[in-house]
């Protein structure tokens, strides 16, 4: 068992930097060829702190592990809002100024909706599959269309960064190519490491998938938002969170489900949904006030604490319950 856990912390250090690596590349060859500030943001934003669960997931339900890929993918979301958030708005509360923000909070909010009614029936068809990745395709065309209309500050925010590090072309075609290879490569150590520990400590695979990989997987989410947080980049900070916990419902669900449909055991809806969907409500209620409350919307430090409180009682629950 110490091997599979040797190939659990290794593949994820390879897994987040490999996808660091792969998601800059990519974000300098797109603002090369001329793509828009948007479409980089939700590259860098979205896509680039959600590849590692989207990778993990495929491949996990591809290898007959389907409590791994939908634990990673629920997991995530709680670990993006439970310790991610919790932790940022601990070291400094977080304030809402985007319009973005305000516009794709609602639209989480109904996505969440969405995956509770898909796994109602404790297992993903290839049909529930198809259905999420269309919504994911409407939501994407939705969101560029929003920022056609002027308000871009997430992509903005996120190009600079990207300026900042630019990069030759040669290097940054070379590391998505590079970047890519190791994330596959990394995800699958991760996932063979992963199931190795669950049957040798007798839990479940989506025991393991909620915990250690979820927590892990989210790392990327975490650094981000503490990094946006010390440059007062608030909106940054909860964007990364909000696409990531997009991505992770539609994209990395779908495509597992996809690839290969699965059935679940009951506890992912009556205890993991739940939980997911409240911290998903208590972001709505703590970050976005209404307008007639003369402030804007903001997670203080006390609201931080009980993010976290409650994410450490929520894992505590898993691991006993296993």
């Amino acid at each position: 068992m110490l091997l599979a856990f040797v190939a659990i912390i290794f593949g994820l250090v390879l897994l987040i930097w490999s996808a660091d690596r792969f998601v800059e590349g990519a974000a300098v060859s797109a603002r090369h060829f001329g793509m828009s500030p948007l479409l980089i943001g939700m590259l860098v934003i979205g896509f680039g702190t959600s590849a590692p669960e989207m990778v993990v997931s495929a491949f996990a339900a591809a290898q007959g592990n389907p409590g791994l890929a939908l634990g990673n993918a629920f997991g995530s979301n709680t670990a993006n809002i439970g310790l991610v958030l919790g932790l940022t708005a601990v070291l400094a509360p977080i304030t809402v100024h985007s319009n973005v923000l305000r516009r794709e909070m609602p639209v989480l909010i109904g996505v969440t909706a969405l995956a509770g009614l898909v796994v109602w029936n404790l297992n993903i068809t290839r049909l529930d599959a198809i259905i999420l990745l269309l919504v994911f395709a409407v939501v994407m065309v939705w969101t560029v269309k929003q920022g056609m209309g002027g308000d871009d500050t997430l992509g903005s925010e996120a190009l600079s960064e990207i300026d900042s590090h630019a990069m030759p072309i040669q290097r940054a075609i070379m590391w998505l190519f590079v970047g890519l290879f190791l994330l596959i490569a990394s995800s699958r150590v991760l996932v063979w490491g992963a199931v190795s520990v669950a049957e040798a400590m007798g839990v479940s695979d989506l025991v393991i998938g909620l915990t250690i990989v979820a927590i892990g997987t989210s790392l990327p989410e975490l650094a981000s938002a503490i990094v946006a947080i010390r440059k007062n980049e608030h909106d940054l900070a909860l964007g990364n969170v909000l696409g990531s916990n997009l991505f992770n419902t539609l994209a990395v669900v779908g495509i597992a489900g996809l690839i290969h449909p699965f059935s679940f055991e009951p506890a992912v809806l009556n205890r993991d949904y739940v939980v997911m969907a409240l911290f998903t409500l208590a972001v709505l209620v703590f970050a976005f006030r209404l307008p007639r409350w003369k402030r804007p919307g903001r997670i203080n430090r006390i609201e931080g604490a009980l993010f976290l409180a409650v994410y450490v009682g929520y894992l505590a629950w898993v691991v006993l319950a296993r």
